[in-house]
This record gives C-alpha cells, structure tokens and sequence, in this order.
C-alpha cells in the first residue's frame, strides 16, 4: 500500500510538472524537485492529501466552502438535475433552476435588489457590475459616466476591467494597458490609521469615507459612474468597515448619483453572519455582486443582483444589456445552490455565525500575547492576523524578511502541522482565515494552538 501511495503520487507530481498550469503560481520549483500539495478528497471541515494526511481546512477551499466537504444532499441535487436538464444557456431563453434560484435570492437582498443576472463566478460578476453601471448611465443620456472607484490594496477579480478595479500592482503591471477611468482611494485598515485619527474608529472611518467624495469631486460627478467596495475587504488581512462609514458612503452616494456596489463574492453567503453582508453593516447598494458560496463550491456560479431602478431602461425601457455567460445560471450549478441554501436554512448556519463569531474572535486574539502579532481583525468567520517585527511601532517585515518567513517558513509549516489557511503578503504580512461556517470551538481551538506554534517558531527567525 505505501509503495502504491508513492508510484500514485510520482505520477501526480510528473502530471503537474510537464502538463498542468496552476493558478496565480510560481511554478519554478518544480524543476528542482519540491512536490506540490495535492489533495484528493474533502469531508466536512477536512482535506486530505495523497499521502493521506488530514488537514482542517481554515479558508474554505477559497473561502467557499461554506457549508463544508462531502454534503450528499448537493451530489444528489447535482446528479438529479443532469437527469432533468443538463444545459441551457440564458440567453433569450429560460429554465426552472434559474427562475427558482433568482427568486430566492432577490429573497434575502435588501431594498429594491430583485434581478439577479447569473455568471460564471466573482470576477465575471464584478466586470458584469461595471459594465451595467457604465451602460446604465449610457443609456439614461449621462455617457460622460464612466469612471469607478475602489480602495487601495482591494482585489476584486482578473477579467480586465475587473483587474482595473483591482488595486494591486502585482497583479494589474503585466497585464497593462488596463481598461481606463479606475480610480483608487484609501482602505478601511485601522490598524495602520494615519496618526491623528489613530484613536478614534469612528472619525477614522469618516475621513476614509470622505476620501470617495474627495476623489469623485476632483474628477467630477458626471465622469464618475460606481465606487466598489468589499463589506469586509479581503486583500490586504480583513479590514472591516469602522462605525459610520458605510451610512456616509451611501449618502455620498446618492448625493453624486454615483452608483454603490457592494463586493460581496467572499463576504455573502454566511461568511460575515447574513446571506448578503450588507446587511450586517446596515447598508443598501445599488447591485451586489456574489459567487463562491452561493454554491459552496459544488459548482461554478456567480451572480449580480441589480436593484430596479437599474434594470428599469433594459425592462419596460427596451434597451438591450448586450453581456452574457455560456456558463452563466448553468442549470445544474443553480441546483447545486439551491440545495446548499436549503443546508444554510435547515441547519441555521447564519444564526450559528452570529452566535458563535465573537467566540471566533476571542480564541484568535489570544495570539495577541505573541510579539510577532501586530492585529487581529475581522468579522464573522472571516479574520486576519496580521504579523509584525515591532507591536510597539508596528514596524512591518521587509520584502526579504517576508519572503523567507512568511512565504518561505510560515505557509508551509501553518499546511505541515495540519492546517490549511493563506499566507499573504499584497498588503502586510497576515494570515487569513476563512473555515467552514459548521465549525466551533473545538476547531477555534485547533487553529489557535497550531497558528501559536508556527508564529512562536517564525519569531525566532526574524
């Protein structure tokens, strides 16, 4: 059986090295001999490798898996529905996934959000958004509309206008010219607060409200046609919005008649307590865009979710939205949703985020105690923990101290010792955490204790 388990995974690292291209990867470590991960199976909050070992999953696959590993309920949903209808495209046409899996979704929005535009994941969702807003302002006769804001650090997908609101360089250099009119402004990062507002959350969030209203003012209201903003935004190590600012981005908002999109294909779906976050800060946007739990990961799906005044000039209006998926609102990918929705109302999953994100949050900052950790941020099930070589000064790591402890060190023991979470380093150095929303305390635990053995071994190294 060992000599079995080692041919099988020769074969996969041969596989992966002369064919496979991973994504968002450095692939030169292939050709001197380090073997990638490769994981064959999931069950509930764990993965399990190759080699057979187990691994709680920290980050829901990509902050996906919301209800977790192996649900038999979507195989059958999934399996079902190919029996039914295995594929029809949305294009002029329409099929009872779809239909039903709309209806429950303009169920849980706010406000007037009640059509649902399907795609294929979060990054067409988001270049979907824009090219609404941009076409919406087009045809209610302000053209000059075009621009959009996003904050600094922010990801928000890699299709090219996507990319564009991306505000990572990183990312965005090699791909350039980007699609033109992205402008960026300060995040929601407290813990790296300019210094007169370092006391105050609130105040702090004010200015960085302010700072849209700033940018739109400079280019000019009837240039500027939508600001994207995470609830909680993910790159960078989970920066949640201080008390106030969302309420003083919508009156911005609406003073510019700029539209509000709430980016939400990490934070919807149980990640941050509700279905769609926005409601947990208080907020009505002018369209959500979602993906990643909305099936948990059981099949590929997006979705953008308009409000009505929106959709009015493609309605009753006549204009046409020229944009479409293949794979958008794919039949059995709605199927898959609606059965992991039925798990999210069945096992009151939302409720059980709510209840038990601030034991989450108190099992986390106990780390604080360790002087590699700077801050310990987020909401829900969703947290960064954020590293430093002096909490007095927050002094950050240099490019080659992250390189060699955070990358080089720290990933790989956090995924030896068992536990699969993210490294990163496009903002400051965090971890990030983002488990199956069906764990608890027991799994607070087991992440806490293998995070505090890591980071205690990394501080000896800096």
């Amino acid at each position: 059986m060992t000599q079995q388990i080692a041919d099988t995974s020769s074969r996969y690292q041969a596989g992966i090295r002369d064919h496979l291209w991973m994504h968002m990867t450095n692939h030169q470590g292939l050709y001197s001999g380090s073997a990638t991960p490769v994981i064959t199976r999931g069950e509930g909050h764990f993965l399990y490798d190759d080699q057979g070992r187990e691994y709680l999953d920290g980050l829901a696959g990509l902050f996906v898996v919301q209800v977790g590993h192996g649900r038999e309920s979507i195989a059958r949903a999934v399996y079902e529905q190919t029996k039914t209808l295995d594929f029809m495209p949305l294009w002029s046409y329409a099929h009872p996934p779809a239909i039903e899996l709309a209806e429950r979704l303009a169920h849980y929005t706010p406000g007037d959000l009640n059509r649902v535009f399907f795609t294929s994941g979060g990054g067409d969702s988001v270049e979907s958004a824009m090219k609404l807003a941009k076409n919406y302002f087009k045809v209610t006769g302000r053209p000059g509309k075009h621009k959009v804001i996003s904050r600094a650090t922010a990801y928000h997908g890699t299709p090219h206008g996507a990319l564009s609101v991306t505000s990572l360089p990183g990312l965005r250099n090699q791909f350039e010219p980007l699609v033109p009119g992205a402008l960026k402004v300060p995040n929601t990062n407290f813990y790296r607060a300019p210094e007169a507002l370092a006391d105050n959350e609130k105040e702090f969030g004010l200015w960085a409200a302010d700072r849209i209203a700033e940018a739109i003012e400079f280019e000019g209201a009837d240039s500027v046609a939508a600001v994207f903003l995470e609830p909680v935004q993910n790159s960078g190590g989970c920066f949640p919005p201080p008390p106030g600012y969302f309420e003083r981005v919508r009156e911005i908002c609406d003073e510019y008649d700029v539209l509000l999109v709430s980016d939400e294909v990490i934070c919807a779906f149980g990640r941050i307590g509700d279905m769609f976050a926005c409601n947990d800060f208080g907020y009505v946007p002018d369209i959500i865009t979602c993906a990643k739990g909305l099936t948990s990961g059981y099949a590929p799906l997006g979705a953008m979710i308009a409000s009505e005044r929106l959709f009015e000039p493609f309605g009753r209006g006549g204009e046409t939205f020229y944009h479409g998926y293949t794979f958008g609102g794919h039949p059995v990918a709605c199927a898959a949703a609606m059965a992991n929705l039925d798990i999210f109302e069945e096992e009151k999953l939302n409720d059980h985020v709510h209840e038990q994100g601030p034991a989450f949050r108190y099992t986390l900052e106990k780390l604080k105690d360790l002087p590699i950790v700077g801050d310990v941020r987020g909401e829900g099930f969703f947290y960064g923990i954020e590293l430093v070589k002096d909490r007095d000064t927050k002094e950050s790591f240099t490019d080659e101290e992250s390189e060699r402890i955070l990358k080089g060190f720290v990933s790989h023991a956090l995924f030896d010792r068992g536990l699969y979470c993210r490294a990163d380093d496009r903002g400051e150095p965090v971890v990030q955490l983002s488990p199956p929303l069906t764990i608890g305390q027991a799994e607070f635990d087991q992440i806490e204790q293998i995070i505090r053995s890591v980071l205690t071994e990394a501080w000896s190294l800096l």
